[in-house]
């Protein structure tokens, strides 16, 4: 049974690739907008909510909704747990296996010079300041698999085919992307990202393109690292 989104490369390609341009185009340069008097999460949420318009606008144009594209309730309770077991399985194998090989890496690799104090404030036994952060982490972790995985996999796959080749490039693009976003460079901190984009777009095309599992993954991922902060 045909969806929208299998007509979504009935468009001429010229089409999605200009969705792809205005999308990437504002996902970069809204970054450049930052309200110093805001916390880095009310800047971040800014960011985010802005090219979810965009996205959402460029969905529009295609009759495509966020339901298509996976924002709909699991087909079943097992396919929820098994996605989200592997997403969880197979994040940390992956980061793992990087630190064991990143000094046989034939470059060097960018010093991670950010500060979570100065992004989100003295974490550290501070639990108040915990709760009240953690349902905007929530919110911006929700986002992030609407548009990183749901949006951009779906545009940059049917931008080239319906081929396995396609969907392997926009699965390692967007990983490329969400990886580069979080530190403008090439560090430990930019490849690590990248690693757990590249899980959540394998389990996003593996497990019948819910975005359900990702969601749950990716709150409960940033809340452990929350955790880690203040304890």
């Amino acid at each position: 049974m045909k969806t929208k989104l299998d007509n979504l490369n009935k468009h001429n390609r010229a089409g999605i690739l200009l969705d792809l341009s205005i999308y990437i185009a504002t996902m970069f340069l809204i970054r450049e907008i930052y309200f110093n008097n805001v916390s880095f999460i009310t800047n971040g949420l800014f960011w985010s909510f802005t090219t979810l318009i965009v996205a959402s606008w460029r969905m529009k144009a295609r009759d495509i909704s966020w339901q298509d594209l996976g924002l709909v309730k699991p087909k079943s309770f097992k396919n929820l747990v098994i996605a989200t077991g592997f997403i969880f399985a197979f994040i940390p194998i992956s980061i793992i296996l990087f630190n064991i090989l990143k000094d046989l890496l034939p470059v060097s690799l960018a010093v991670d010079t950010s500060s979570q104090t100065t992004k989100f404030g003295e974490l550290k036994g501070n639990w108040l300041l915990f709760f009240s952060i953690i349902p905007f982490i929530w919110i911006q972790s929700m986002l992030e698999e609407l548009l990183d995985r749901g949006f951009l996999i779906n545009w940059i796959e049917k931008m080239f085919s319906e081929s396995y080749l396609a969907t392997i490039f926009a699965v390692v693009t967007q990983a490329t992307i969400f990886g580069f976003r979080h530190s403008y460079d090439l560090s430990e901190r930019s490849i690590t990202v990248g690693l757990i984009g590249l899980i959540m777009g394998l389990a996003y095309v593996l497990f019948g393109r819910n975005l359900w599992p990702l969601i749950i993954a990716h709150c409960t991922l940033n809340t452990v690292s929350m955790l880690d902060r203040v304890t």
